[in-house]
């Protein structure tokens, strides 16, 4: 199986379920970038400190201190397989991540595109019970997913690395799906 997975999809399509199965199943690290960001600030690296301090500011942390995190991350994976999910979220932070990841020599292998109709995917969202996840706010949240996130899917479909997977079903036969995608 591949050893350097991107997982792209919509709000709720299961990227950090299947994520984690798979990461268990083939020993891959999974590297979501929100787990990152909070394990740096709790570490009290300086990565962490930087990070910990826009964010009390109630900004979003920038794509070059994101890209930091990262690389300190897979450098010290020292070759072990990875799974990046909610990283990059648009084209120009994919391609701040191509340079990074080639002078790593971990060049991703494979882009798994999680793909769900709309309606199921509210359904989901509005199943998990978040106090933030009314219809009006996901169905926003997927429209910021089509406006910044899906314009990835032509970008890695154009360097031949997309695969899509259809996330429709139970947690057990979208695993299915995906491990045979990857096989």
């Amino acid at each position: 199986m591949k050893q350097r997975l991107l997982f792209i999809g919509p709000p709720g399509a299961g990227k950090g379920t299947q994520a984690s199965r798979l990461c268990e199943t083939h020993g891959l690290r999974h590297l979501s970038t929100g787990d990152l960001l909070r394990s740096e600030v709790s570490a009290g690296s300086a990565l962490g400190q930087e990070a910990e301090a826009v964010m009390n500011r109630g900004e979003l942390v920038s794509d070059d201190l994101v890209l930091a995190i990262v690389r300190s991350q897979l450098t010290a994976l020292n070759g072990q397989g990875w799974l990046l999910d909610g990283f990059p979220r648009n084209v120009a932070q994919a391609e701040a991540l191509e340079p990074l990841l080639g002078e790593l020599q971990q060049s991703i292998e494979t882009v798994v595109l999680l793909e769900l109709d709309d309606e199921v995917l509210v359904e989901r969202l509005l199943a998990r019970g978040r106090a933030d996840d009314n219809e009006s706010v996901i169905r926003n949240r997927l429209e910021v997913y089509r406006q910044q996130t899906a314009p990835l899917i032509d970008y890695y479909q154009a360097r031949g690395l997309l695969i899509s997977v259809d996330a429709q079903g139970s947690v057990e036969a979208i695993t299915t799906r995906l491990e045979a995608s990857l096989a």
